[in-house]
């Protein structure tokens, strides 16, 4: 619930009349328990009392029901208006619409109660009073050089890509930043870009609208079949080398070496997507492709998965051959991105407050898969969890005798808990499995989400 009002009355106020109109269109059905008050309040940046007296007054309204030792639920009679749909809109990256689901378990977002508000305000504010006035104008359209320096280090420390800040380019998310190279790669005579076969469909849609064929590669337990590379006659490769989306695994240290020889000896392009590759829990980070060839790799990173996708904010790393032609297409599409953000970002990255949030809530994650995968075990033991090494979803294969992949989607949209299937990324399997994004509930609604997955999963 989004509130823009100024006085704490006005905020009680939002918020009752956001719970009945939720009530009311069964987006809470009845005899949903709701978060405590100082659940909801955190996650809201309300006052706990403004949560309190909105709830009481619900309560005394007839909404919603409070015991002692029950929590606040919604009450049996609280009916909706109309009848509420149980089917779920499997679009990317839309994950808001076409589903009033009380849980979700989709991946592809993170966990946005837990974004660092105090942190952000606070770089914000440092960002402001340092500004330039130049800041405010018509500026590089690279970005602003406190943040391409700022992500220069952060990379290079991190995840190990030889990153110049002259050879950064800032764009407005990670869709905006594959459309542009989709672009200037078709301006320079490119046709064909090869994919992997598992993925989100919407990046083959931007790179198809940019001029470019695509061609699928084979994706197994070693990631992209890089060797098929040499048959398809493709340009350029984009690749998701530190973790594959969705299968969960890495890409092989023969096969990593294979792509960037293929780029050299045919003068290809590669785009490594590196999309959540601060999320390692088991092992060391897998360094970034880049670093093994700069002059022929892309690297492509985002503040979606470690902030949230509200930001609005990615990054290439380009080689010099193809930084003049993007400034150009960047130029034409929007100017420059955001420049508070902007700053604020790098003021986050050099105060080191966005290495704090990154390891926050990389333990954070961590807990909820390791919870996730222990209550499988007991409560659905004949499935099988792979992709459990980084990210913030499992894949959780199903074995023969058990429903199909759309028979538990329904089953579990029937318990209030919208989950995707891999048939939705390309999987071709007769069974199909289930893909579950553990990084997108709120803390105090991950228990429950849980308990419906298993509750769908039981035999």
């Amino acid at each position: 619930m989004h509130l823009e009002l100024s006085s704490g009355a006005g905020l009680r106020s939002g918020l009752e009349t956001a719970l009945r109109d939720a009530v009311r269109d069964g987006r809470l059905a009845p005899g949903t328990r709701l978060p405590s008050s100082r659940a909801l309040a955190r996650d809201l940046g309300l006052a706990r009392n403004t949560v309190a007296e909105a709830y009481g007054q619900l309560v005394a309204e007839g909404w919603l029901t409070a015991r002692q030792g029950s929590g606040t639920r919604v009450a049996p009679g609280a009916r909706p208006q109309q009848p509420v749909s149980t089917s779920v809109a499997l679009a990317f990256p839309d994950q808001a619409a076409g589903t009033h689901l009380p849980y979700d378990l989709r991946p592809g977002k993170p966990d946005l109660s837990s974004f660092p508000r105090t942190a952000w305000v606070a770089a914000t504010r440092q960002a402001m009073a340092k500004a330039p006035h130049d800041a405010f104008g018509y500026t590089d359209p690279r970005g602003r050089v406190e943040l391409r320096e700022a992500l220069a280090e952060y990379l290079s420390r991190v995840r190990g890509v030889r990153a110049n800040p002259d050879l950064i380019l800032v764009c407005t998310g990670y869709v905006q930043a594959i459309g542009l190279l989709g672009r200037v790669l078709a301006e320079r005579g490119g046709q064909r870009i090869a994919v992997e076969a598992l993925g989100f469909s919407d990046t083959r849609t931007v790179l198809r609208e940019s001029g470019l064929a695509t061609t699928d590669l084979p994706v197994d337990e070693y990631g992209a079949d890089i060797g098929s590379l040499a048959d398809v006659g493709a340009d350029a490769v984009l690749l998701t080398p530190a973790h594959q989306f969705p299968s969960g695994v890495a890409l092989s240290p023969e096969r990593r070496t294979a792509a960037v020889e293929w780029a050299h000896a045919t003068g290809g392009v590669v785009i490594e997507d590196d999309y959540d590759g601060e999320f390692r829990y088991d092992r060391q980070p897998v360094g970034a492709l880049q670093g093994l060839d700069p002059a022929n790799v892309v690297y492509a990173g985002t503040a979606s998965k470690s902030l949230a996708p509200g930001i609005r904010l990615a990054w290439l790393v380009l080689p010099e051959r193809l930084m003049e032609p993007l400034v150009r297409q960047k130029r034409f599409a929007d100017r420059q991105s955001p420049v508070v953000d902007q700053l604020a970002l790098a003021e986050l990255i050099v105060g080191g407050a966005y290495d704090r949030h990154v390891r926050r809530m990389r333990s954070r994650y961590r807990l909820r898969r390791d919870r996730l995968v222990s209550a499988l075990a007991t409560r659905a033991p004949g499935v099988r969890v792979s992709g459990i090494a980084a990210g913030m979803h499992v894949v959780v294969e199903l074995p023969d005798g058990y429903p199909s992949e759309g028979e538990l989607i329904e089953r579990a949209a029937r318990l209030g808990l919208a989950v995707t299937g891999m048939h939705m990324y390309g999987g071709t399997g007769e069974r199909g499995a289930l893909v579950v994004g553990y990084g997108t509930p709120p803390d105090h609604a991950f228990s429950a989400a849980l308990e419906a997955l298993c509750a769908a999963l039981a035999p």
